[in-house]
């Protein structure tokens, strides 16, 4: 009999609250917690004496390293242009692609022409510009031996650390488009001192059968 009128009981209770779906309440909400829905906040800059500071503006704590952000000697040449020890890369230390080089070109139109110019040849509006005199900055090329000379982390350095009057572009330019970056300028380097070998042979051939008086050496 008990457990008739147990379940007897369950059942009423299970309708009421069905029949109450749907239903808006006037009253207010149950909140057995109000720390988590009254907490108490700072504004930018404004003082708070939980610290012995009073700041309410918290340093990361020590150590703390963003998402993404671990360098360490096994992805040294990746992110410094240096082996693990200190040494420049000589190479580029991704593979170097089509669409590589396309946005190295592309990030170079934005950062770098405007000194180096569209070649390369140090000819940007900030050497030549002013009527021509230029505005105090001595650009140099990337045309030159001693620079072709140079290893491929080096060119990565520079635009991550500057060089004499250069500045850094490392807070700018992410490490990917650096490489990027360094991929086109040797692509410059190589069209301006290139000769008939590095014309594929398919277009030595479609070229010279198109103007039967030129060959390529």
């Amino acid at each position: 009999m008990t457990t008739r009128l147990s379940l007897l009981a369950l059942a009423v209770l299970a309708v009421a609250v069905g029949g109450c779906r749907g239903m808006t309440s006037e009253a207010p909400p149950i909140h057995p917690n109000l720390n988590m829905d009254y907490t108490q906040r700072f504004e930018a800059q404004e003082p708070n004496p939980l610290f012995a500071d009073e700041a309410a503006m918290r340093q990361p704590v020590a150590g703390t390293i963003a998402r993404g952000g671990l360098r360490t000697a096994g992805n040294a040449p990746f992110y410094y242009g240096r082996t693990a020890g200190g040494e420049y890369v000589e190479e580029i230390p991704i593979e170097v692609t089509g669409s590589l080089v396309e946005r190295g070109q592309d990030r170079y139109n934005i950062y770098c022409t405007p000194c180096h110019g569209v070649a390369g040849d140090g000819r940007g509006i900030v050497a030549v510009g002013n009527g021509g005199t230029g505005y105090g900055f001595a650009v140099p090329s990337y045309h030159t031996d001693a620079l072709r000379a140079r290893p491929d982390g080096y060119i990565y350095d520079v635009i991550q650390n500057g060089v004499n009057t250069m500045p850094s572009y490392g807070h700018e330019i992410a490490a990917a488009d650096r490489w990027a970056i360094v991929a086109y300028v040797r692509a410059l380097e190589r069209s301006q001192a290139a000769g008939g070998a590095d014309v594929p042979q398919t277009e030595r051939d479609r070229l010279e059968n198109a103007n039967a008086n030129v060959r390529i050496n």
